[in-house]
């Protein structure tokens, strides 16, 4: 990596990479040996999800996240694919469905109980049946309830509408039949209105889902892509992939022009495939590889030079895959912004990997959590099939704010909407679209926000859920004898 000798200032030039110590470590978990280029973990704030070895059909494990240590080498899994299992994604708005996809060319919707798993799950609770080879890849739409894209083998990429009824949905609602090979890595920008693909035949295409038209595609002989990310509203998107030396190499896009990269930088030697994390709330871009133990991260700005190099996290234990914790699922009273899930197969050993803000204080940081995108639809599955856009609706980390501050609006903004449904809003008041928070001109200036109350009434015999070891439905305890 080039050194670049002027100054920066940025609250995240000293993050640091941080495992977790061997007690809080998922040991004896019978990692997955195939040589699929996937994550084969899938994490959220109640469950850990890691593809399994197994012989005779694929299967994988959920395990509760505060379940930690050895694994019971008897533990319930979930078997009911007939081949091997290549990809599982948490439903971003159901913390308790989850989604397969296999070499048996299916993919399937599982249930997960809320209690603790008992006994192996065999039969899904949906069966999507339309590929006509092995399924190496899903996705959740971002913002739309119950909508799942998946790409396989033949080509195609297709899109469900797990609205529908029936337990086998054998029709998807659209197929995208714009690849000429096999599609390695899928990316949607942030209201999930253009979706970017990363190809075998070394193109990156960028297409409008709903209408399956190519509005771009980049043909860069010198970069080999292998993965694609959106890089959430900068208009521009991020790849990983290999040069014509076969270096790593890491590459940043225009999303009007994908002719030329805007910048392209060797990495190094090794063979590992890069798989890249952005989170938008702080602008980082974290590439993990695999195969080695390393994962460097940067920070992006809008102007030149774009790609701000901050450090390197290193480890001697190479991870095969590895799962990301969403926002909601983090520690703020620690200064965490991001969480990694490392698979260790060697070891049989899956290791949470914390960044850190060094910060002294012990109180909330609110520079470093702005309002980050909840667990709630911001559409419906038919509203963005009808060709409706909507950014995420976004909830505040502070503890004890019933997981939403007192959120800024617009003078002319309509009435806030009350909390009266935990399957809704689950305890949490209105939120705001995305595309209005990220405008800093409107943030910056203060004058133009004006004070909101946000009325919480939750409902009393729901089932608790906790938030960052909290309870969010709980009230927090009177500091006076007034409040008493």
């Amino acid at each position: 990596m080039s050194w670049h000798p002027q100054y920066r200032s940025s609250k995240f030039r000293h993050v640091y990479g941080k495992a977790a110590s061997k007690e809080k470590c998922y040991d004896c978990v019978p990692i997955t040996r195939n040589v699929h280029d996937n994550h084969f973990c899938a994490v959220n704030p109640y469950f850990i999800a890691v593809v399994t070895e197994c012989a005779g059909g694929g299967t994988f494990l959920v395990i509760p996240i505060k379940q930690t240590g050895k694994l019971n080498p008897n533990h319930p899994k979930i078997c009911g694919h007939k081949g091997n299992v290549l990809d599982i994604k948490w439903n971003p708005f159901n913390d308790f469905v989850i989604a397969s996809c296999s070499e048996d060319a299916t993919v399937k919707i599982w249930d997960i109980p809320k209690h603790l798993l008992t006994e192996n799950i065999t039969r899904p609770k949906k069966e999507l049946l339309g590929h006509t080879r092995r399924v190496g890849l899903i996705e959740w739409h971002p913002t739309a309830n119950n909508i799942l894209f998946s790409s396989g083998y033949d080509y195609k990429i297709m899109i469900w509408n797990l609205d529908d009824t029936g337990a086998v949905i054998s029709k998807p609602v659209k197929i995208l039949d714009a690849h000429k090979d096999v599609v390695l890595s899928m990316s949607f920008n942030t209201d999930g209105s253009l979706l970017a693909t990363a190809c075998r035949d070394r193109k990156i295409r960028l297409l409008d889902p709903r209408a399956g038209t190519v509005l771009q595609e980049a043909s860069y002989k010198s970069h080999k892509v292998n993965k694609v990310l959106f890089l959430g509203n900068m208009k521009k998107l991020f790849s990983t992939g290999t040069s014509r030396w076969n270096n790593r190499q890491i590459a940043l896009w225009d999303q009007n022009d994908l002719s030329v990269p805007l910048l392209e930088e060797d990495l190094d030697g090794s063979s590992g495939l890069l798989f890249p994390f952005y989170d938008s709330d702080t602008h980082m871009l974290y590439v993990v590889g695999k195969g080695d133990g390393n994962i460097r991260y940067y920070e992006i700005s809008p102007e030149k030079p774009y790609l701000n190099y901050l450090m390197e996290y290193r480890s001697q234990l190479p991870q095969k895959g590895v799962g990301m914790m969403p926002k909601r699922g983090l520690e703020v009273s620690a200064c965490e912004i991001f969480r990694f899930y490392k698979l260790i197969p060697t070891k049989s050993l899956i290791e949470p990997i914390s960044m850190i803000v060094p910060r002294r204080s012990e109180s909330y940081q609110e520079d470093i959590y702005p309002l980050t995108t909840g667990d709630q639809p911001a559409l419906t599955a038919l509203e963005w099939l009808k060709g409706a856009n909507k950014g995420p609706l976004l909830v505040s980390l502070r503890p004890g704010s019933g997981a939403v501050n007192s959120l800024p609006q617009f003078p002319e903004s309509e009435p806030l909407v009350n909390t009266t449904s935990l399957s809704q809003h689950q305890g949490q008041g209105r939120r705001i679209p995305v595309e209005d928070m990220q405008k800093p001109s409107k943030i910056e200036d203060e004058d133009n926000w004006k004070e909101l109350k946000v009325e919480e009434k939750l409902p009393k015999n729901e089932e608790v859920c906790l938030s960052n070891g909290f309870d969010v439905f709980e009230c927090p305890p009177p500091k006076t004898e007034n409040e008493v």
